[in-house]
């Protein structure tokens, strides 16, 4: 059983408290899909809290247990981890591919997708703004997890508006010939699907001042959480992944944007999260949008 939540809605409820803990209270093979950004391996503190990145494997892998007894057979997990470099140098950090191949001693690799955010800071500054000997980091790996090899998914759920182009070919129907590549292009090529197949690739910035989430902590005088997900990560997952109705947690919840997209595509949510302060500011989320929300659990 879970302690008494922060805040309840109609679908999901936010607890504080160490993750360990918190998932020790859910039930075997409960959840749907464990999405989150966990804090990273950064050699420069930060005000969430991170751990050092010799560490990290250590650490993570008994949340990562955690995980695999909550979720359902047919359940994912998906891993927001963003890269670190060597202190000292211009070289890359290994320690998230060391996580990811630990990882996989228990886990199914379903696939690799990546956040491209174009409005990152030079990183590492020294060798990017001033030896200018690297170039700038503007991804993250979005490691997609299976507790079995066949995850739920449907990529239906996710598809995207057709090319000029393709609407082009639809109206003009397409020469039936070789490509270059020797793909031969068939008539089921023609064939409207109602939208196109996404990639693996995320575009999104982080850097929206007009964020409501930031506005009412403003307003609240809370100090928001300086590390937010932005919403466009867990929708494309959730909505990939699950169906209405199924359960999302998030065990790193910071700002809670994870529980707030749950909330509006319908599924049912639970958010953990270590700090009281940030807790209450992810409040705020859900109260201007008219899911109101209550101190009790459900």
């Amino acid at each position: 059983m879970l302690p008494e939540a922060a805040y309840v809605t109609d679908r999901g409820a936010c607890h504080v408290g160490d993750a360990l803990d918190l998932l020790a209270g859910l039930p075997d093979d409960s959840v749907s899909l464990v999405v989150t950004s966990p804090p990273f391996a950064l050699r420069r503190k930060k005000e969430y809290g991170n751990v050092a990145e010799a560490d990290y494997v250590a650490w993570f892998l008994p949340f990562a247990d955690a995980i695999h007894r909550v979720l359902k057979p047919d359940g994912s997990f998906v891993l927001d981890l963003g890269p670190a470099w060597n202190r000292g140098t211009g070289t890359r950090s290994l320690y998230q591919y060391r996580l990811v191949l630990k990882l996989c001693e228990r886990f199914h690799l379903v696939q690799e997708c990546y956040w491209y955010n174009p409005s990152k800071l030079p990183s590492p500054a020294e060798y990017v703004t001033i030896r200018r000997t690297r170039v700038k980091d503007a991804v993250d790996t979005l490691w997609w997890l299976g507790k079995t090899n066949a995850p739920k998914a449907d990529n239906r759920r996710v598809l995207k508006p057709y090319s000029a182009s393709m609407k082009r070919l639809f109206r003009e129907g397409c020469p039936r010939k070789k490509r270059p590549s020797q793909h031969e292009v068939r008539p089921s090529f023609e064939r409207d699907n109602g939208g196109a197949i996404p990639s693996n690739l995320i575009s999104v910035a982080n850097t929206t001042s007009r964020d409501p989430y930031l506005a009412a902590c403003r307003a609240a005088g809370i100090s928001p959480h300086p590390a937010r997900f932005p919403a466009a990560l867990p929708d494309f997952f959730i909505r990939l992944l699950t169906e209405p109705g199924d359960l999302v947690v998030d065990p790193f919840a910071g700002s809670n944007t994870t529980g707030q997209v749950a909330e509006l595509l319908g599924r049912r949510w639970l958010a953990f999260e270590l700090s009281a302060d940030y807790a209450a500011g992810s409040r705020l989320r859900f109260e201007p949008a008219g899911s109101p929300t209550r101190a009790a659990r459900p």
